[in-house]
């Protein structure tokens, strides 16, 4: 497990190894969507589009460094290990949490791939446009998020109730605000460690 955590993480190896997976992913997409119909297809696709966003984002570690120096103004806002936590717990298992509920109960339940793709992208567009400039997972946000996120939510949602939409919706956004509390946290202890060696400093 050490050098599995050390190959992964501490050489940042985990963004080339998801790219490799989400082409297998897509690889079997064909056969699985003839087998299980087009709304758990729509359901399943989410997880591999969302590793080639993640792709995009970490390989060379640019969307930390990115968030490190626009939000944390060059401090450390996102380790290495948080953000590896993140992209795993908060996107891997909760796209694979969200497939097999579509399975177990009905594709409705996993409107949370979905909305989880829809809200990650639109938080990238919304970041480009009001800032002008390229960040680190746009370019999957408008090409793949965008398209293939609304085709699911049109897709298996178009037949269903509000309330599959707002559960859905709800944990997508849940998961976000984790995030964030977790960058803000971090920034707050960044400042409260540094006051110290500030204050001694102008003393």
């Amino acid at each position: 497990m050490t050098r599995m955590w050390k190959w992964l993480v501490c050489e940042w190896q985990w963004p080339a190894a998801v790219l490799c997976a989400a082409f297998f992913l897509l690889s079997v997409l064909p056969p699985f969507a003839a087998f299980a119909g087009t709304a758990m297809a729509s359901v399943f696709v989410q997880l591999p589009i969302y590793m080639l966003h993640q792709a995009e984002e970490h390989l060379g570690d640019r969307f930390r460094r990115y968030v490190n120096d626009r939000i944390g103004g060059g401090r450390e806002a996102l380790t290495p290990a948080a953000t590896f936590w993140v992209n795993s717990l908060g996107v891997w298992l909760v796209d694979l949490v969200g497939l097999y509920l579509a399975w177990i109960i009905s594709p409705p339940a996993g409107l949370v791939a979905a909305y989880l793709t829809l809200l990650n992208g639109l938080v990238h567009i919304i970041q480009g446009v009001v800032l002008r400039e390229y960040n680190p997972g746009l370019a999957t946000s408008v090409f793949l998020f965008a398209p293939v996120g609304g085709w699911c939510v049109w897709e298996v949602g178009l037949e269903h109730g509000l309330a599959a939409h707002c559960i859905g919706f709800g944990a997508a956004l849940g998961v976000h605000a984790v995030v964030i509390a977790h960058v803000a946290r971090r920034l707050v202890f960044l400042r409260q460690a540094a006051e110290p060696g500030d204050a001694a400093g102008s003393g």
